[in-house]
């Protein structure tokens, strides 16, 4: 599901499972589309989306959720103005130490909280006509807490009404063995959780556990600092047999609202200019990088009840 409406999944072609384009860091209680200009955020951002299209990049997942910027009919506009399929999604980020959960989000039971999420899904993001196109939270690292606990059991719920699939901002591997748990009491297969930020567990026996028990395990912050490290956990991943389950991104972009003209932004390239050169000259095969940039995200994101039932 993509900002503009469905596509087939045999559509989205090479993609970016994980960018942000605008966020706004203020906190639940701040954050106002009153803080920044539409106008202004398309006419910077545009060129970086138009830029990586011609890289070869047909798909991008915005993954920047509600109170901390999220701005569907904006990401409607640059989608139609880039040709890029533009992803975004429903959920709320309790990473952070809640700073930016609303406050209902503290009160509310996780049946209440995926109603909220499911209306999203049916009617829309904020009267715009949007519909997500995956589940975005966010925990802090360790032995998640009750309200953490209480966010992936409301997205396993909302998943099991959807089939969308569960992008997890995880702090660490003992924050992702957790989560996989409590998807496993909710009766939702492995394989509708994205573990986001994997590269920041150095264990790779966790990204193998995680692996094994059929999640995505998503190596996000490709950067020209990071590019031998993220070569070495995808090969790491692959001669243990698991490379039909690693995601490839950068976490870039940013557009920081607060900031004049959104402060420094990264560009969505090195992983088309750097990374996948890297990639081959580490023995990877053509047939292998495509299924890295283009089958595990399809996958990934093609919307599908994953439960145990099944």
């Amino acid at each position: 599901m993509t900002v503009l409406g469905p596509v087939h999944a045999k559509e989205l072609g090479p993609t970016l499972p994980h960018e942000h384009v605008f966020l706004d860091f203020i906190g639940a209680a701040g954050v106002s589309k009153d803080r920044y200009d539409p106008d202004e955020i398309f006419e910077i951002t545009l060129p970086y989306l138009e830029q990586v299209k011609d890289l070869g990049c047909d798909t991008l997942a915005e993954c920047t959720p509600a109170y901390i910027g999220r701005d569907a009919a904006l990401l409607k506009r640059l989608a139609k103005a880039s040709g890029l399929n533009l992803l975004t999604n429903t959920g709320y980020y309790g990473a952070g130490k809640n700073k930016f959960l609303p406050r209902h989000a503290m009160t509310e039971n996780a049946d209440d909280l995926a109603t909220r999420w499911l209306v999203e899904w049916r009617d829309g993001i904020e009267g715009t006509g949007v519909r997500p196109g995956f589940i975005k939270i966010g925990v802090d690292g360790g032995k998640l807490s009750d309200v953490h606990r209480k966010l992936v059991r409301a997205a396993a719920r909302t998943h099991l009404a959807s089939g969308l699939t569960i992008a997890a901002h995880t702090g660490d591997g003992v924050a992702a063995l957790d989560e996989l748990q409590t998807l496993k009491e909710e009766g939702v297969a492995a394989g509708a959780f994205i573990w986001v930020h994997a590269q920041n567990e150095r264990d790779p026996d966790i990204h193998g556990r995680a692996a094994a028990l059929g999640a995505w395990v998503e190596f996000d912050h490709v950067s020209p600092r990071d590019l031998a490290r993220h070569v070495e956990m995808v090969r790491a991943m692959k001669d243990r047999g698991f490379l039909n389950r690693v995601l490839v991104s950068h976490d870039a972009g940013w557009y920081e609202i607060g900031k004049p003209n959104g402060g420094e932004f990264r560009p969505y390239d090195t992983l088309f200019k750097e990374f996948l050169p890297a990639l081959k000259e580490a023995g990877f095969r053509q047939d292998e990088i495509q299924q890295l940039l283009v089958a595990n995200p399809r996958e990934a994101f093609t919307i599908r009840v994953r439960s145990l039932a099944k």
